[in-house]
């Protein structure tokens, strides 16, 4: 999709995280809080990205996992900006700026804290899955934490 017909799609905040790489303010975004059972998908592509039940709380104030879904949609590039060296990851589907990686995870789940933009992410609540097509992902929920 053009980036003219997305900033007719997506909020202006979502339009210049997802193409701009901007942040959003840390603890006033949709889902920092969110503790409801469910997947996130990519806000322009629908690909699934995260599960809730790879989601902690890290304080940071942004959604944070342990691990995508699917490794092979989450492109990882180094980002040198705000005087910074981190790790941006974005969708490889729509190519969007998704958040960062980093380091500093619980070691027990990989050691990985996946620090995403809730204006990157539409969630799928665990009831809604089927409906919304997303029933594939509804064994996540059955199995036991994967750890």
């Amino acid at each position: 999709m053009d980036k003219e017909s997305l900033r007719y799609q997506l909020t202006p905040l979502q339009f210049e995280v997802t193409q701009h790489a901007a942040t959003e303010p840390p603890f006033h975004n949709a889902y920092w809080d969110n503790h409801e059972e469910g997947i996130y998908v990519d806000i322009i592509s629908g690909v699934p990205l995260f599960s809730s039940r790879d989601k902690f709380d890290s304080g940071c104030g942004w959604p944070s996992f342990t691990r995508p879904l699917n490794p092979q949609e989450i492109e990882e590039k180094k980002d040198f900006s705000h005087g910074m060296i981190r790790t941006e990851v974005r969708s490889h589907t729509a190519n969007s700026h998704l958040g960062h990686v980093f380091n500093d995870g619980s070691p027990e789940k990989g050691g990985l804290r996946y620090c995403i933009n809730s204006a990157a992410l539409r969630f799928i609540p665990k009831a809604d899955m089927e409906k919304e097509g997303y029933g594939a992902y509804l064994y996540l929920f059955d199995e036991p934490d994967r750890g």
